[in-house]
């Protein structure tokens, strides 16, 4: 086996087959074990910090950790109509969150609020089906024979089933 020394990312390496945590460069395994640790962790307890019924309606978006300007700052998305019940419970989520990484590591939440998910995809869809229709028309109409105008109509009906 062969070392290498003048690899300025790992003091020594062997060849062959490496860990993913072996072949990062040193500063960005310190931006994920700072940032991306907490976000993670955030997820996986997020039934746990804000409850069942918060659970349903809310997750968390971002986070953004303190340095010597700002400080640490998670930003969640409620469903429009739920915010204030999550404004109340605001100071329980910062003290379960901070005795889970037992730290100060929010000191601020954020909340930005999203409509709900099947009212949006049902607007898509809407219009999806006329932005076809309407972009298209003329083209079709531009078609003098009737086989390629039948043939195309009918990709543009499968289309819209997908």
């Amino acid at each position: 086996m062969q070392y290498k020394k003048y690899i300025k990312q790992r003091t020594a390496s062997i060849q062959g087959l490496r860990s993913l945590n072996d072949t990062l460069p040193k500063n960005i395994k310190n931006f994920i074990n700072k940032k991306g640790h907490i976000y993670s962790v955030t997820l996986n307890n997020w039934k746990y910090i804000v409850g069942d019924k918060l659970f349903k309606v809310c997750y968390p978006k971002s986070f953004k950790s303190k340095n010597n300007f700002n400080v640490g700052t998670l930003l969640i998305m409620v469903q429009r109509g739920h915010e204030v019940n999550l404004e109340y419970s605001k100071k329980e989520i910062m003290d379960r969150m901070n005795s889970l990484f037992k730290d100060d590591v929010v000191k601020k939440l954020r909340f930005t609020s999203f409509n709900n998910k099947i009212k949006m995809n049902t607007e898509k869809s809407i219009q999806n089906n006329s932005v076809t229709n309407f972009l298209y028309k003329d083209k079709l109409d531009s078609v003098k024979n009737e086989k390629i105008k039948n043939s195309l109509i009918e990709l543009i009906k499968a289309f819209k089933k997908k």
